[in-house]
């Protein structure tokens, strides 16, 4: 299934602070961990990865090194911060409340 794109939008932020929460990885890894991880229902692009990645180095939830990959091409590493562990923390909370908001309202039982 395909997601609409705003509601794509309002995951992305978490969706990346999950796959740093992990370890370290360049934008290429992320997106593929993204596409595979969610059985291809949230297929990034870097349209839609580079952008939220510089904004949320900006905000200081995540920071980057420059590093060189295993076959010499230079990458920009990202990792998670405290800020962005904390702010998982709470999104992931809000994030458990809202689906169940919506369950309810739509009559799903089951989640």
């Amino acid at each position: 299934m395909r997601f609409r794109k705003e509601l794509v939008g309002t995951a992305t932020i978490p969706v990346i602070l999950e796959v740093l929460r992990r370890g370290e990885n360049y934008g290429y890894e992320i997106a593929r961990a993204v596409n595979v991880e969610s059985d291809g229902a949230l297929e990034w692009q870097e349209g839609t990865l580079y952008p939220a990645l510089h904004k949320m180095e900006k905000g200081g939830l995540i920071a980057s090194r420059e590093g060189v990959s295993p076959n010499g091409r230079k990458r920009k590493y990202y990792r998670i911060t405290e800020a962005g562990l904390a702010l998982l923390e709470r999104q992931k909370t809000e994030w458990a409340s809202f689906v169940g908001a919506i369950n309810r309202l739509i009559g799903e039982r089951g989640t």
